[in-house]
């Protein structure tokens, strides 16, 4: 064979090679390797001479690599009953999305889950004037605005038009404010910073709702003289004041988001947060998950380890409590029927929460008969909750005759103030309001949140009144709602005819005061007065409380408002039925520290995941 053919051969090899390769496609799991081949090739000269010639020859080969799997977030799995009625801070007003809000957003400061305290959160300190009418909130500036897209699972800081990062600022907090002062935002919680902010109340109860003035707007009383300065200006020195700054209803919120998407600007995709974890999901009345936010600054994260929350919507607390025998939820109530077992069989899984909530019987006392007071008290004093505490909750609860519970600033001592339960007088008030043994008296509704506990709570209640005041069951007409439902139904909006007679419902703090008792759920004029009370003395003791500055004289003053309230010639506006005390199922591997105050604090939650896994099956 002659040089040239050689060349050409081992041109033409090299070149297939070369086209061999450019050709091949590479997947995730394949990594390609070039390894060098010799090949020995006897080549004939004319000379009749054998020469050696080493050819390099390049050879693919595959090699098949099995990824590292991705380590599982530590995920925190519970349930609830509901959906979230909402995310949005200014709105919200029940226990469901006060939790999720907690954990999507920060506020101006935060409490101590061990001592109750104020602790910075976006405030690292603040002032007070010498008047207590003036506080000067000094803020950090790190905290990011994100968006999470839960399509792509990518979490991105928001930036404004001309591209700059946006970070959490004074002016954020002064709009989240004055938008909890605009009526037409139809919030519960407007009626309970209103009273204390300059300006507010003119706001929320403008004339003409929907055309309010600027300077009306702009005279209330916050400000933000730089990016980490807040300034809130008070009618009053209020005591309590700073107690309050750690509510959701003062959060900041982004404005440009809100104006982008009005109302649908917390769902998920177009919610723009700034706290502990995103929103990833949420499948309306099925099931929400967040996920750790990983722009947030290092030092604000918690002292917890969960990095992913995932809440199933289940219809009952019996569906929960099998999901939590089946180890897929963390912790869950446990029904009236299971208590006793539980309690026998998880001892060491089992633990006690006093939420400081009361719960009640409210009076829509604009709605005959109970338009009447002395019916009030008739029905009040018929309900035994001693008998109710210990057959139907099971020991789970402590019996109220008036509202505030003990540890709340202001409140009475639980024994001492309020009549209780006494069926000679509640016949006694019956009767004089026309209505001896229940003769006469008008078929009313007792609307109930949805679940089995409610439902032996309003069955026990018929009982009760059968047997005390006479009064069949056929003439207490039971219904169930969901939470919102019941929410929406006994809004002081709600006209008469269309709200029910009666309601169960239950109040847990905002804050350490008993302000937050009387003065923002019974105060005569809140927006959110469900009871559609009248004034009387009992309002003007409530102002004078929370104005004066004697803690000695706000005591004594709170005790009277009770007294008023719920003694023997009380209003009864409300029955204060029993101080919530629940045993709640919960696994060894979950380290859960209650929040008494706020939402629960889930970035401070931690789970051995390991014994997780294991008790999986993983």
């Amino acid at each position: 064979m002659s040089r040239n053919k050689w060349i050409i051969l081992i041109l033409v090899l090299v070149l297939g090679v070369v086209v061999l390769s450019a050709c091949s496609q590479s997947t995730p799991e394949v990594v390609e390797k070039v390894v060098e081949k010799t090949v020995v090739v006897t080549q004939v000269v004319e000379k009749e001479v054998e020469k050696t010639v080493v050819v390099t020859e390049v050879v693919e080969k595959e090699v098949v690599v099995t990824p590292t799997p991705q380590p599982e977030p530590v995920t925190l799995r519970f349930y609830s009953t509901t959906d979230i009625p909402t995310l949005d801070p200014q709105i919200a007003e029940d226990v469901v999305s006060i939790n999720m809000i907690e954990n999507l957003f920060v506020h101006l400061t935060n409490y101590d889950l061990e001592t109750a305290e104020i602790i910075p959160e976006t405030a690292t300190s603040w002032d007070i004037s010498d008047d207590g009418l003036t506080y000067t909130f000094h803020l950090r500036t790190d905290i990011p605005w994100v968006k999470h897209n839960p399509v792509t699972g990518e979490t991105v800081q928001e930036v404004d038009a001309d591209g700059n990062p946006r970070f959490v600022t004074a002016n954020d907090f002064v709009y989240g404010i004055k938008r909890a002062c605009d009526p037409n935002l139809g919030s519960y919680y407007s009626s309970i910073i209103a009273p204390l902010i300059v300006g507010c109340e003119d706001v929320l109860n403008a004339e003409d709702p929907e055309n309010i003035p600027q300077e009306l707007i702009d005279a209330i009383g916050v400000e933000a003289p730089d990016d980490a300065t807040l300034v809130i200006k008070l009618n009053f020195p209020a005591s309590y004041f700073l107690s309050m700054t750690p509510m959701w209803t003062m959060a900041a919120v982004p404005e440009w988001a809100i104006d982008e998407y009005g109302d649908k600007w917390i769902e998920a995709g177009n919610i723009v947060t700034n706290g502990r974890f995103v929103l990833n999901e949420w499948v309306h009345g099925v099931r929400r998950t967040l996920l750790r936010n990983p722009l947030m600054p290092e030092d604000m994260y918690g002292t917890g380890n969960v990095e992913k929350i995932v809440v199933s919507v289940v219809p009952d607390v019996s569906t929960g409590y099998a999901l939590w025998l089946n180890n897929e939820v963390e912790t869950s109530g446990i029904p009236d029927a299971e208590l006793q077992a539980h309690l026998e069989k998880y001892p060491d899984e089992t633990v006690q929460v006093p939420d400081l909530a009361v719960f009640y019987f409210g009076f829509r006392e604009t709605k005959p008969p109970f338009d009447d007071p002395r019916v009030r008290r008739a029905f009040s004093a018929a309900f035994d909750r001693e008998k109710f505490v210990t057959e139907v909750r099971q020991g789970q609860g402590l019996p109220m005759k008036h509202f505030a519970p003990p540890g709340i600033f202001g409140a009475p001592p639980i024994d001492e103030v309020g009549v209780g339960f006494d069926p000679e007088f509640a016949k006694q008030q019956l009767a004089e309001a026309g209505y001896p043994n229940c003769e006469g008296f008008p078929t009313v509704t007792l609307l109930g949140y949805s679940g089995q506990a409610t439902l032996n709570w309003i069955e026990f209640a018929q009982q009760q009144w059968q047997e005390h005041l006479g009064c069949s069951p056929d003439v207490i007409q039971i219904e169930q709602q969901s939470f919102k439902e019941l929410l929406a139904a006994t809004s002081a909006k709600t006209p008469d005819e269309e709200a029910p007679h009666m309601w169960t419902l239950g109040w847990g703090p905002d804050y350490p005061d008993e302000n937050n008792w009387v003065g923002d759920v019974l105060w005569c004029e809140n927006p959110g007065n469900r009871m559609k009370r009248e004034c009387t003395e009992a309002d003007d003791l409530i102002v004078q409380a929370r104005e004066e500055t004697d803690p000695a004289k706000r005591v004594e003053m709170y005790r009277q408002i009770e007294e008023l309230f719920f003694g023997p010639e009380g209003e009864m506006p409300m029955a204060p039925l029993y101080l919530r005390i629940a045993y709640v199922a919960q696994h060894s591997w979950l380290t859960a520290p209650r929040a008494l105050f706020g939402g629960e604090q889930f970035y401070n939650w931690s789970i051995d995941q390991a014994a997780q896994m294991a008790a999986m099956g993983k």
